[in-house]
């Protein structure tokens, strides 16, 4: 019988498809309104799986948008009570229960101020999305499972739509409509592969994930994913970060997972392969162009026709997959991990 976390993953397209109807009318008001300020930057306060989708929104928003974007410190509102002036950015909270303490007084100190406040979240009754001036519900229906795996990459797609509305690109916004087939093309493609890599690893105790550009953030989620489910010691870098010393720890049978689908990184990614082979690294690589999964690496593809941009939304799927065939290889239950809850409140 299948757990609950995998039911959720494999609804992911379904979620999309939600998100992306109820989302629309509130990401092109909130960019008529972004606009109409002349806002010039933004300011995100999340945490936790929130927190990735927020680094990848920095990207996003800084490619195509040209706002560059700052990830709060929420300890400054909480306990410093030390805010920096926000009152000329959109301050924006992410949070699938809208229900952190910390998140929640970025948007009240910055409403205080009198910025342009927004909310992605999956309850729009929440305390969070009441402190917005414009909120970005996700819809994706209940996530019962602790592991966020719909929320994540529903809240992608919806700050995925607020850029293309922002920029109102028509053609951004067809590949958007197209993500909910890319997902369920993914998750056909890829799971056949993953449940071979969860036979060939299944006593992995430590990783490192490399990535850069816009799927550092997927790098971030999936040993997120890796840790709360399989309990594996994972550890994400920038592929440039890593080869900035931590390389060093890489010794025979060390596991190495490549998130490198087509785009700007992926040639880039796949010429570290030789020289990780040679320290020994037993690789796993994310990704749907040739220069990667010809490369001599065990493959977990994603839908081949994707942008970069978009990639993050598919690229995590082989990483939920993989995490939750780890636990279950590994005697742990995916729905009940150990020390957590659905609902984390930090201040």
């Amino acid at each position: 019988m299948s757990t609950q976390v995998e039911l959720e993953i494999r609804e992911q397209p379904q979620a999309l498809a939600r998100t992306l109807e109820a989302a629309r009318g509130a990401a092109a008001d909130l960019a008529r309104e972004v606009r109409r300020r002349g806002i010039e930057w933004v300011m995100i306060a999340a945490r936790g799986t929130s927190d990735h989708a927020a680094v990848y929104a920095a990207y996003l928003l800084a490619a195509f948008n040209g706002l560059p974007v700052s990830l709060a410190t929420p300890s400054l509102y909480t306990w410093y009570r030390k805010p920096p002036r926000l009152a000329s950015a959109l301050v924006l909270g992410i949070s699938q229960s809208g229900q952190s303490e910390d998140v929640v007084e970025v948007l009240a100190e910055a409403r205080r101020q009198g910025a342009l406040t927004a909310a992605v979240t999956n309850e729009p009754g929440s305390p969070l999305a009441g402190h917005a001036d414009h909120v970005l519900a996700l819809a994706t229906g209940p996530e019962r499972a602790v592991a966020a795996t719909k929320t994540y990459t529903s809240t992608l797609a919806a700050l995925a739509l607020l850029s293309a509305e922002l920029e109102q690109d028509a053609d951004r916004l067809d590949w958007l409509a197209r993500l909910p087939g890319i997902a369920a093309d993914t998750l056909a493609q890829c799971a056949e592969r993953a449940t071979a890599a969860v036979q060939a690893h299944a006593g992995m105790e430590r990783c490192v994930i490399l990535s850069r550009g816009f799927n550092y953030a997927t790098a971030m989620e999936i040993a997120l994913k890796m840790k709360e489910l399989a309990y594996v010691t994972t550890v994400p870098y920038s592929s440039a970060d890593f080869m900035h010393g931590p390389v060093a720890i890489l010794e025979p049978g060390y596991p190495v997972l490549l998130v490198a689908p087509a785009g700007e990184m992926a040639g880039q990614l796949a010429a570290l392969v030789p020289g990780l082979r040679e320290r020994g690294a037993e690789i796993l690589a994310i990704g749907n162009s040739a220069e990667v999964l010809d490369a001599p690496v065990e493959p977990l593809p994603i839908a081949p026709a994707i942008p970069e941009w978009l990639s993050p939304v598919a690229a995590v799927l082989p990483g939920q997959l993989l995490a939750v065939g780890l636990a279950a290889a590994k005697g742990h239950d995916p729905d009940r991990p150990r020390g957590l809850s659905k609902v984390t409140v930090t201040r």
